[in-house]
């Protein structure tokens, strides 16, 4: 079915189906649901390069992917965030478009996909606390939704995140409910602004009870397996050692796991672990009975509701800016317990 036939089937102009379509404003969300269902039933899809050509747009969204290894949001969460966010892309005619750039020269990607008018907005990824981007594009004019926030950005602008801070204040005060008072935190790097208020609320949870928590006991770098093992490692050789810890990722937690039963050690008996879970499809936390104790948040529905952000943002530019904050929900599982009582 064309657009002719299906204007009309609804007897209405092929405008107003078409601007019905591209999300107009003027367009009343009567006829926009009445114009969406009947495209779904009939399978009507709009041609997307007369489309492009009719609205201005070029119909394609942009994640701008830096390739160094040093560099927090190159990990396996991207692949699910990307899913969300490209299940909304699809539904409402858009293509992604990823470009890969060095860390040093994001400010000249974002310069070039401006000017060469390749995407209708952005996604920013893995914000820092001083996150240079969000000045960036406010000041060149492309359309931008956050994944994450910014501490010190001053201007408002849109984001999606997860409250990290009160997670973990949570998941601390469970391990101080239980006994330990000697909390190892494997964290990421806490330039990036999730780390950096993760770190804020194990602190927190710990002053709140009247304690001060142990910097040898902080440890954040890059969110790899090998760091968490080895950390987890030469923490537990001490001659005081932590009884449990707090975890940034569940890909640490694995490496935390293994270092504890090399040392002949049970998780969740001698010593308890708390992770965040972003409830990864490929990475599941157990089936029935969750193996890891876990702040959960869905990196999935995080890329859904910032697709869905952007594409209102590019359909109406006098938006004002629109920021979510989800709550993590905190899942007992099989790796924690009691602190032991040390001979």
């Amino acid at each position: 079915m064309n657009l002719k036939e299906l204007s009309t089937k609804l007897g209405l102009s092929q405008t107003t189906v078409s601007r019905a379509l591209n999300g107009y404003p003027e367009v009343s969300e009567e006829t926009r649901e009445k114009v969406r269902r009947a495209a779904e039933e009939h399978n009507y899809r709009p041609n997307t390069r007369a489309r492009s050509l009719a609205t201005g747009r070029t119909m394609a969204i942009g994640h701008v992917i830096p390739v160094s290894t040093k560099h927090e949001m190159v990990n396996p969460v991207f692949g699910d965030f990307i899913a969300g966010a490209g299940e909304v892309y699809s539904r409402e005619g858009y293509d992604m478009v990823l470009t890969l750039v060095e860390d040093n020269n994001e400010e000249a990607a974002y310069r070039q996909i401006k000017s060469r008018g390749s995407v209708d907005g952005v996604v920013v990824h893995g914000p820092l606390m001083d996150e240079p981007r969000i000045p960036l594009l406010k000041k060149i004019g492309l359309p931008f939704v956050v994944h994450g926030r910014a501490t010190n950005a001053v201007d408002p602008y849109s984001w999606v995140d997860m409250n990290n801070r009160r997670a973990f204040e949570r998941a601390t005060e469970l391990l101080l409910d239980l006994g330990h008072r000697r909390i190892a935190l494997i964290n990421g790097l806490e330039r990036m602004d999730f780390a950096f208020r993760r770190r804020e609320g194990y602190e927190a949870a710990h002053y709140n009870r009247g304690l001060t928590p142990d910097p040898i006991l902080m440890c954040s770098h890059e969110m790899t397996e090998l760091f968490a093992h080895d950390t987890t490692a030469t923490l537990l050789s001490q001659p005081n050692p932590p009884t449990a810890f707090l975890v940034s990722s569940m890909i640490c937690a694995l490496g935390v796991r293994r270092a504890i039963e090399e040392r002949g050690l049970i998780m969740g008996k001698d010593v308890s672990v708390v992770t965040h879970d972003d409830v990864l499809s490929y990475l599941r936390n157990g089936a029935d009975v969750p193996i890891f104790t876990a702040t959960r948040s869905s990196v999935r529905e995080a890329g859904r509701k910032s697709a869905e952000i952007l594409l209102q943002m590019i359909n109406d530019p006098t938006r004002d800016p629109e920021t979510v904050l989800f709550e993590a929900e905190l899942v007992l599982g099989q790796s924690t317990g009691p602190a032991l009582v040390r001979a």
